[in-house]
């Protein structure tokens, strides 16, 4: 898959103080990015619990250049770095129009649910690897 889009608005409740998007909403726009990228592959944290397994950060790598503030549309961009049998990274950046304000470098491990790694289903791998 190419580069998944997902757009954000900016609410009252993202900022601080300040008016600017509190650092910590950052992580939670990246993580509806990539729990909607996964859904537009038709993969569905529910259904991956079923079978045991969910998804884990291991880490994550971000670089704040710009500030959002409140009523800005934001887009979240998501696409697959690299995929093995266990560990997904991933490239996620934020933009407000043209403009770069947040990358992260993500990668997740899959777990089993009742404890330790778990190797991603073969299907489910082969939807991560299309262009």
């Amino acid at each position: 898959m190419s580069q998944h889009i997902l757009p954000v608005r900016i609410y009252y409740e993202d900022t601080d103080f300040s008016g600017n998007v509190y650092h910590a909403a950052y992580l939670k726009f990246f993580e509806r990015g990539r729990t909607e990228f996964l859904r537009d592959l038709g993969i569905h944290h529910s259904e991956l619990a079923e079978q045991g397994i969910a998804f884990a950060v291991r880490t994550m790598e971000l670089d704040f250049v710009a500030a959002a503030r409140i009523d800005d549309l934001l887009t979240v961009t998501t696409e697959v770095v690299e995929n093995s049998g266990v560990r997904l990274t991933l490239a996620q950046s934020i933009y407000r129009a043209d403009t770069v304000l947040t990358r992260a470098r993500v990668v997740v491990v899959a777990i089993k649910t009742s404890g330790g790694p778990a190797r991603l289903p073969a299907d489910l791998r082969a939807k991560l690897n299309r262009p």
